[in-house]
């Protein structure tokens, strides 16, 4: 609505209908979860979130707007739909849906099919509510104010300054975040962690303060995880969440080797797996790292398999949101063992995203 109003939507008749449905027409892939959220996973965020992709769809967008509404005249502000206008529009909401999604952990593969690989900003959460807030204030702000002038007679303001306002507000938002980003990851990068240097880390932003951010840090014996505040001089390691990355087990090993989890390691950054002995069998679960949190029992981004005591598959799934069992302790410092990560989740981290 922002983009179409700041101007687009003087150029041509449907500007805004043409950018709105362009926005969400890459997430189109969620016909994918009528299969299973594993299938899901695989796919979304592929080719439709693609350069490519988005290309085509905002383009085929604009052509289908454009000849199934040019019978209809011109709107009260005398526009017409203009073919090459709306073809613009078209492409503005699919882009504008790309550089959304590669602003969170979650990412995009950019260059599908050609390259399966996943690019993210790393910057904003996936749900952004100051987002909302920002773009509702400069598209709601003016609705206010033109209600106000209708009861008085005074000439009603323009949505597109609010709009115009609302768009370069994001801006700096993003600039601002990308600066505390920089800010946490330097200081991660400075320490060492139980007397080892960091292998690969990544900074991760919570849902609504921007100077917060979780911190995974991964060493040659475990993962690290810390709150960390971008205003902070200096932050203690010792604070850190640690899991640790014994030997794999049969059990963990058989896991691994079910479609749902090989789907997950592609995906994931920080793939840690946890095994739990149960009467009947072993209970595997993994977790991506970039969305683990520290403050609740949810945890996002799951596989679950439930294997027999002959490790044979009794079932397997994937969850976006899931209860999580604390199969390890809460209190960080002690250094004992809190789960179990392998050697198989090791490669899949090569396979996967950088």
């Amino acid at each position: 609505m922002a983009l179409s109003h700041a101007g687009l939507n003087r150029k041509t008749r449907f500007a805004t209908l043409t950018v709105v449905a362009g926005a969400n027409l890459p997430d189109i892939d969620i016909v994918t979860w009528a299969d299973s959220t594993a299938t899901y996973l695989k796919y979304h965020r592929g080719l439709t979130h693609s350069l490519l992709g988005v290309t085509i769809l905002g383009g085929l967008l604009g052509l289908l707007i454009h000849y199934g509404g040019r019978w209809k005249g011109p709107n009260r502000a005398g526009l017409t739909a203009n073919l090459r206008w709306l073809m613009l529009c078209g492409l503005t909401g699919t882009f504008s849906h790309l550089l959304l999604d590669f602003t969170n952990p979650y990412g995009v593969r950019a260059l599908s099919p050609f390259s399966d690989r996943w690019y993210s900003w790393d910057i904003v959460f996936i749900a952004d509510p100051l987002f909302w807030f920002v773009l509702t204030l400069g598209l709601g702000l003016p609705a206010l104010l033109r209600l106000v002038s209708a009861e008085v007679g005074a000439s009603k303001p323009e949505y597109r300054r609010g709009a115009v306002c609302s768009l370069c507000a994001i801006l700096l938002l993003w600039g601002a975040r990308d600066l505390c980003h920089r800010r946490a990851v330097s200081l991660l990068d400075s320490q060492m962690y139980g007397e080892e240097n960091p292998r690969h880390l990544g900074v991760y932003p919570s849902t609504l303060n921007p100077l917060t951010w979780t911190g995974v840090i991964e060493t040659d014996s475990a993962f690290h995880v810390l709150a960390v505040n971008a205003l902070d001089d200096h932050i203690n390691p010792r604070e850190a969440l640690i899991l640790r990355k014994p030997a794999s087990t049969p059990a963990l090993e058989a896991a691994m080797r079910t479609r749902t989890a090989a789907i997950f390691l592609e995906f994931a950054e920080f793939p840690w797996a946890s095994v739990r002995e149960v009467e009947d069998g072993f209970d595997v679960s993994l977790r991506d790292l970039r969305f683990f949190s520290l403050i609740s029992d949810r945890q996002r981004f799951v596989v679950d398999v439930k294997l027999d005591s002959d490790l044979r598959v009794r079932s397997e799934s994937f969850s976006f949101s899931s209860p999580s069992r604390r199969e390890f302790p809460q209190e960080p410092a002690e250094g004992e063992e809190r789960g179990a990560s392998s050697e198989a989740a090791a490669a899949g981290r090569a396979m996967s995203r950088r």
